[in-house]
Formats: structure tokens, sequence, C-alpha cells
């Protein structure tokens, strides 16, 4: 398997504002209940976080009740 690079990397993206949305929920109190500071949720936000770890993928998910495929998609490419 051939590594990743810097352009498949950009085809990641992060549903996390229309998720926020649809729960009526802030990124502020997503920070408070997931234990991850605001600004590292806004690099997730606009897609320009380059890794993300299992434990923070796993409160994301947990707090907004959702799959890591609803927060994370690959757009076409």
């Amino acid at each position: 398997m051939a590594p990743a690079d810097d352009e498949d990397a950009g085809r990641i993206h992060c549903r996390l504002d229309e998720l926020l949305a649809d729960r009526g929920m802030t990124l502020t109190r997503l920070s408070e209940l997931v234990g991850v500071s605001l600004v590292n949720l806004s690099v997730l936000k606009n897609d320009r976080a380059r890794a993300i770890r299992f434990s923070t993928l796993t409160a994301i998910c947990d707090a907004l009740d959702c799959s890591v495929g609803d927060l994370l998609v690959v757009r076409s490419g």
C-alpha cells in the first residue's frame, strides 16, 4: 500500500459545522463536552487538521451522537 500524500489529505471534509447546526450546539459547548480546545476544534472544522486522535474522534462522535462517517467524508477527486 502506498503512503498517503498531502493531496489525499485535502480530500477529507469535516462536517462539524453541519452537525453542530443540526443539533443546535455551539463549538464552545462541544469543546467543553469533549475536552478539546476551541482552537483545535476550529482547525478540524475548517478542514485544516492534519491528524486526529481516535480518542478525540470518539469523544466528538459521542457528544454529537453521530458516527465517524457522519463527521468525516471523502470528497471525490
